[in-house]
């Protein structure tokens, strides 16, 4: 596996730092996941990662981390500026300990500027990005797309993207250094090309929601089909409009692409009516016209040119770790059960060569926490 042999502390947080470890851990790196005494949210993503559960405001806490870091490529936390520098595991601190190490900080408004200490969440990244601004129909108010850019595309896979090229780095200079990620600017940069575009003709014909990306255009959109499931079009290019055409039965007389758009949707909204999800998918499955049924997750899971691309366990349907490595292929840890809160204390701190009686103190002192049936 690609990341074979690193090995990754991960301190415990909200959905971008678990994802990014989920990345890391798919394509093979070793993570260990630290999490506060008490147990808090449920990490869905945590399926293969090691549990260590500490209490960081407790000197001891502190003191095995340190030794945890040592011994670490990566460390990943989610803390707002200056929280890790207040229990003395900032980067000043552990990169003099350990100067390979890699601190990588993922938070939503960064280590700098006058938001760094504030609350937020996607929706407030996304919205301080600027990319808000672009979603949305026509008449309505901005619409977010859940929690999936901000968090996990402008948060946990850019972080995990500045994880690999810091290691990459290091092959070469041999030496770690400090990442700060962001989910306002890492988003921003994921919609660089809405950024640079908007001078284009995509964007050329007024506000949100009445441009040809955006839900303003006929032929680039989703539509309701007779049994009240849905299919996307996205026949943007001259040949593909054509196509589109062809199967609903229209001219371009009828319909030219670069008219009206709001006439032409309802003309689209009526056809696409007519005939059910099915119908419309045996019309242009085998075409060219771009057109596509709009999936739930369990069946895209089981659609047949998916078959490959998810994985199936008792527990849930999770897709398949991407890109594909010829060599080193990824191997999703999602079959594997949720670790359970500080399963891996006991395993961890014998590693370090705490014996039973300092365990037990640590234990009793609330430094640490595991069921008793977690030793070994």
């Amino acid at each position: 596996m690609a990341l074979k042999g690193i090995k990754v502390l991960e301190f415990g947080g909200l959905a971008p730092g678990p994802f990014c470890g989920m990345v890391l851990a798919d394509f093979g790196a070793d993570v260990l996941r630290i999490d506060k005494l008490q147990p808090g949210i449920i990490d869905c993503l945590g399926n293969g990662k090691q549990v260590i559960a500490l209490n960081l405001k407790h000197p001891e806490g502190v003191k095995i981390v340190k030794q945890l870091c040592k011994k670490s490529d990566v460390l990943l936390e989610p803390f707002r500026q200056g929280v890790m520098e207040s229990l003395g595991l900032g980067p000043s601190v552990l990169l003099k300990e350990n100067p390979r190490l890699i601190y990588a900080r993922l938070t939503g408004y960064g280590q700098t500027g006058i938001m760094k200490n504030l609350a937020g969440h996607d929706i407030n990244y996304l919205s301080m990005s600027g990319l808000l601004s672009l979603f949305g129909r026509k008449n309505e108010k901005p619409l977010f797309p859940n929690n999936l850019a901000a968090d996990f595309g402008g948060g946990g896979l850019t972080c995990s993207l500045g994880i690999l090229m810091a290691l990459f780095e290091r092959t070469q200079s041999g030496l770690g250094q400090v990442i700060d990620c962001n989910m306002v600017e890492g988003t921003a940069y994921l919609g660089s090309w809405l950024y640079r575009s908007q001078n284009q003709p995509w964007w050329g014909r007024g506000k949100m929601g009445e441009n040809v990306l955006d839900s303003g255009a006929h032929f680039y959109e989703v539509y309701r089909t007779k049994d009240n499931k849905f299919v996307s079009v996205g026949a943007i290019e001259p040949q593909f409009y054509e196509k589109l055409l062809q199967g609903l039965g229209l001219s371009e007389d009828k319909a030219p692409q670069f008219s009206d758009f709001d006439e032409l949707k309802r003309l689209f909204t009526e056809k696409f009516m007519e005939k059910t999800q099915k119908e419309w998918v045996d019309i242009f499955g085998d075409g060219d016209a771009c057109v596509t049924p709009v999936l739930g997750l369990q069946e895209a899971a089981t659609h047949p040119h998916n078959v490959n691309s998810f994985i199936k366990s008792e527990e849930v349907v999770s897709p398949k770790p991407a890109p594909n490595l010829s060599r080193t292929p990824a191997t999703s840890k999602s079959t594997e059960k949720l670790p359970k809160h500080g399963q891996h204390t006991y395993e961890i701190l014998k590693k370090l060569n705490y014996s039973d009686e300092i365990i037990n103190k640590l234990l009793d002192d609330n430094v640490i926490f595991f069921k008793q049936s977690s030793k070994l």
